[in-house]
Order: C-alpha cells, then structure tokens, then sequence
C-alpha cells in the first residue's frame, strides 16, 4: 500500500486550508492524486400535502447550490496555486473534484472506501468548524486510516515520526497503515506510557523490532506518567522530540465510554498541534 489516492472533503472553515496544506504536503510525498469533494450536513425536509413524499425546503436547495460553488472553486483555486493540475489523468501529483456529492457525513466513510487516505480537519466546538461526525464517520465507515489536520500545517510530513504504542488492535491497524510514511522517515520513535491506557499484548520493543525488520528505523522509548493523562504525555513527548506526525489507534477504549469519561483519543483530538494519523 501507498498513499497514491488522497480524499479532502471541503467546508468553508478556518481549519480548511490547513487540511489542504497537509494533503498537499502527503501528495508531494508520494505523487498523489488528491480528490476534493463539498462537504454537507443532511438538508431537513418540509412535508408537502398530498402523496408527493418530502420536498426540500427551497431556500436550503439554493444554499446548497451555492456551497458546492464556493467549496470548488476553494479547492480549485489552492492546487491551482500549488501547481496541481486538475486532471485525474494528469501526471501525479494531479488533483480531482466530484461534482454532486451526495448529503451528509455517511459518504465520507462510504466514498472513503477507494481512497488510501481521507484528511479532515481537527474537530473542534465550533459548529462551523470540522465536526466530530465526520471524524466518526471516516473512522468507522472507510475501513481507511483518517489525517487529522492540526489548526497550523507543518513545513513537511512524516520525516520525524512518533508512534504512540498501546498494544491494542487499533494501534496495530494505524501503524500497519502508516508503514509506507514509516520507511521513508528518517526517525521514528515507538513510544510506551508506562501506567498509560493500555491492553494486554506486544511490547514496545517487540514492535521496534517487527518496524526494523520491515526497514524501518524505529527506536523504542518507555515514559511515565508523571501525573499526567496518557494523551498529555504523548503530546509532550511529540512536541519534545519535534515529530511532524503522530500515528494513533483510535477508540481503543469505546466511543461512549470516552464521551462520558474523557480517554487517549478524546484529547489528542482536542489538544493536538500536529498531524495525527489515526485507524480504527
């Protein structure tokens, strides 16, 4: 696997130019192709009397319109400017747009599916802004790894990376997803929280070696809590050892549990200043 086939869904929001500049930054890394798509929430319908079933609401109708025409001409005018030509069968790293993407955050997942990648912005409270259901929805629908774009891109990816190691199936899935970014880089550190949230299974070390052997330059690092909460610790460590990408299993614990009680995903989510490339 390579991360040929790039999907950014596109909202107009103050995140939007960060998550095309992270696409970018993995197009360039691996001549890419880079599909952009208008993004919407689920248009409410008004019932009309009689047997002719919901009608849209016309106003909303013409917002639609008008978004598919601001998000594309948005996504355009940036590979434009990038020197990304708009042109599926263009030499890569090339860019695409779909027209007439269907309603709601499903078909990111659903449409997901024949992308090596989909990049989202960092879900934050405003409602504006990335929202948490299209996270949840590229996450949990695609079967595909989710790049999470940090408020401000970095000036390149995947050159120093960490790997926030926690034994459990989901961080199996990012790291084994992530192996294409790990053999380019030129660090990579596998980092244990020792008293962190945690499964039973293979160790840090024992990682270390499965990445070497597979022509990774991976180097085990173990630290403690320290009073912190496991996602503090390893966002500190990210920010200390000056990673430009964090791969992170998501929801190891459940997606309710961590709604109610807070967990790992939840504040590397809230917190991050760094792309994080995440699998479920």
């Amino acid at each position: 696997m390579s991360f040929k086939t790039i999907l950014v869904p596109v909202e107009h929001h103050d995140l939007m130019n960060s998550s095309l500049s992270v696409a970018l930054l993995l197009a360039r890394k691996f001549d890419s192709y880079v599909e952009g798509f208008a993004l919407r929430v689920a248009m409410p319908s008004a019932f009309a009397l009689g047997d002719v079933g919901p009608l849209p609401i016309p106003a909303l109708e013409q917002e639609i319109v008008d978004n598919e025409k601001r998000s594309r001409s948005l996504f355009k005018s940036f590979m434009q400017e990038q020197g990304l030509p708009l042109a599926a069968d263009s030499k890569p790293p090339s860019s695409g747009w779909l027209e007439n993407a269907p309603e709601g955050d499903h078909f990111v997942g659903s449409h997901g599916r024949v992308f090596d990648v989909i990049v989202l912005g960092k879900p934050g409270r405003d409602p504006k802004g990335p929202r948490m259901t299209t996270l949840e929805a590229g996450l949990f629908e695609s079967g595909r790894p989710v790049l999470i774009a940090p408020p401000s891109p970095p000036p390149e990816i995947g050159v120093n990376v960490l790997i926030a190691w926690n034994s459990s199936t989901e961080q199996t899935r990012a790291t084994a997803f992530a192996m294409p970014i790990l053999k380019r880089a030129n660090r990579v550190t596998v980092l244990t929280v020792e008293g962190g949230a945690a499964v039973p299974g293979p160790t840090g070390q024992q990682l270390c070696r499965y990445l070497q052997l597979n022509g990774v330059p991976a180097k085990p690092l173990t630290v403690g809590l320290d009073g912190r909460l496991t996602g503090e610790a390893i966002l500190a460590h990210a920010k200390a050892l000056g990673c430009d990408l964090l791969i992170k299993g998501a929801y190891t614990q459940s997606r309710l549990r961590q709604m109610i009680f807070g967990g790992t995903t939840r504040h590397i989510l809230s917190n991050t200043e760094l792309p994080v490339l995440m699998a479920h």
